[in-house]
């Protein structure tokens, strides 16, 4: 920061560490070269060749592609595609702000589901890490709006599905909702100040206590109109949205008094990566199998919360799923 902080911003986020895309002039990393790079590594782990993909649904928030340009046309989907060799994929982006990932998984569930596609790639690529920047140069103290930028790390994921063989390997249920009235209290755009990327976003009240009890609601409703319980569900571990230790802790602890039960195993990564946005889930579900944290035909809940607000659930039993 420009000036030494009053505060301990390892101690109060559980971050130690951020990944932050490679600015080498020969060939830089960005939003659109990490997206690529994650669906190639994907692709090898996978049954599929580029050319046998029906769909490509791109998630990104931020869009930093040829010399870190902000780029919305032609689409992510357009040009990950395209280097792929995916020539005959349908291709589209989402912008769901950190709930990104998952509303594209969410859509290629519904397209899977439906016959109109038979499997397809989920992918995204954030190079945030911009915004911190901005907040290290404007910032004073913890009170400001742009105090959860400093908490952000570049990352990119991707995944592919297809149509469920068995229940060894399968998604039980990818549900979101959005409370559009909330849409002020978190917003990306240029600096007031020096005209940087930036995020401001009003933590008090976007961690309210109404706002955080959105979850579970939801959650429970869901559940009881198919006649299901969040304690008859069987869930091993829970992945919440890595905005930091005090929320994770927090919106389990929400999540316990709503529920009435006890909360799976919380699986975090953040002290290591930091808030990936709309990776956050996947990268965590990624060293969780990497490391091997989770035994083989564990059933993972992924609660998203995403500035809008957008919260929701995806629950999903895995297997065999490579990494």
């Amino acid at each position: 920061m420009e000036k030494a902080p009053k505060f301990d911003l390892a101690k109060i986020t559980g971050m130690m560490e951020r990944r932050v895309a490679d600015d080498a002039l020969e060939s830089p990393e960005d939003s659109l070269t990490m997206a690529v790079a994650a669906a190639r590594d994907c692709l090898e782990r996978s049954r599929y060749a580029a050319g046998e993909i029906d769909v490509v649904i791109s998630c990104s928030i931020s869009r930093l592609a040829d010399g870190r340009r902000l780029q919305f046309e032609p689409s992510f989907a357009f040009r990950i595609a395209g280097e792929l060799g995916a020539f005959k994929a349908i291709h589209f982006d989402v912008s769901n702000a950190c709930a990104g990932m998952t509303t594209g998984v969410l859509l290629l569930d519904r397209m899977i589901r439906s016959g109109a596609v038979r499997n397809g790639l989920v992918v995204s690529g954030e190079q945030i890490t911009p915004i911190a920047f901005t907040a290290a140069r404007e910032m004073e103290d913890s009170r400001d709006e742009q105090f959860a930028s400093m908490s952000v790390g570049d990352s990119a994921a991707a995944v592919v599905m297809d149509c469920a063989v068995d229940e060894r390997d399968i998604i039980h249920d990818v549900e979101l909702m959005t409370c559009s009235q909330y849409s002020h209290l978190c917003l990306g755009m240029p600096s007031d100040d020096t005209g940087g990327l930036a995020m401001y976003t009003n933590n008090k009240e976007m961690h309210a206590q109404d706002r955080l009890s959105l979850w579970p609601a939801f959650h429970r409703d869901q559940l009881a109109e198919r006649g299901s319980t969040f304690a008859g569900e069987g869930y091993d571990f829970v992945i919440q949205h890595q905005v930091g230790s005090r929320f994770v802790d927090f919106i389990n602890l929400v999540g316990r008094r709503q529920f009435g039960v006890p909360m799976p195993q919380s699986l975090s990564v953040l002290d290591r990566f930091a808030n990936t946005a709309t990776t956050s889930h996947y990268l965590v579900l990624h060293q969780a199998l990497a490391e091997g944290w989770i035994p083989k035909g564990s059933k993972v809940l992924m609660v998203p919360a995403a500035s809008g607000v957008v919260t929701g659930f995806l629950s999903a039993t895995v297997s065999s799923l490579e990494v």
